[in-house]
């Protein structure tokens, strides 16, 4: 009876992950079609987009950056930081997670990156880039 249980929680953990990258690589196609309409366009999508009010399961943040990751792999083109990362926003939020996306430079030598943070700890990526990189806008 217990192995069943764990079979099936299993079973449903695998569905749950496949159906956060599918929805991690229409975020990808959405990003891309908002897109057209310039960064703007892209800037208020991602700062107009909602958290949603449910309970957060501990494991949501390492899984929604897991599938976006994975989403990217099956893209049809390169997906960069700012890609990633607003849509690596939009799922935490739609997952409950309070998320940021944080834009930033650094002036010498001049570079640009974006990424994800939630209660000030960077989620899909490297947390020197706190360090190193001015904060231009956080959504």
């Amino acid at each position: 009876m217990r192995a069943h249980r764990a079979a099936g929680a299993s079973a449903r953990r695998r569905k749950g992950n496949v159906m956060l990258t599918v929805s991690a690589w229409f975020g990808l196609v959405v990003y891309d079609l908002v897109g057209f309409a310039g960064f703007g366009a892209i800037h208020r999508f991602v700062a107009a987009f909602p958290r949603r009010s449910r309970p957060r399961r501990d494991d949501v943040i390492a899984r929604v950056c897991h599938a976006v990751d994975e989403a990217c792999v099956w893209y049809v083109k390169r997906s960069y930081c700012l890609q990633r990362s607003a849509v690596t926003t939009c799922l935490l939020r739609w997952c409950g997670v309070q998320a940021t996306l944080v834009i930033a430079y650094r002036p010498v030598p001049i570079d640009s990156h974006a990424w994800v943070e939630v209660d000030g700890r960077v989620v899909n990526d490297r947390p020197q880039y706190q360090k190193f990189f001015l904060v231009l806008d956080r959504l």
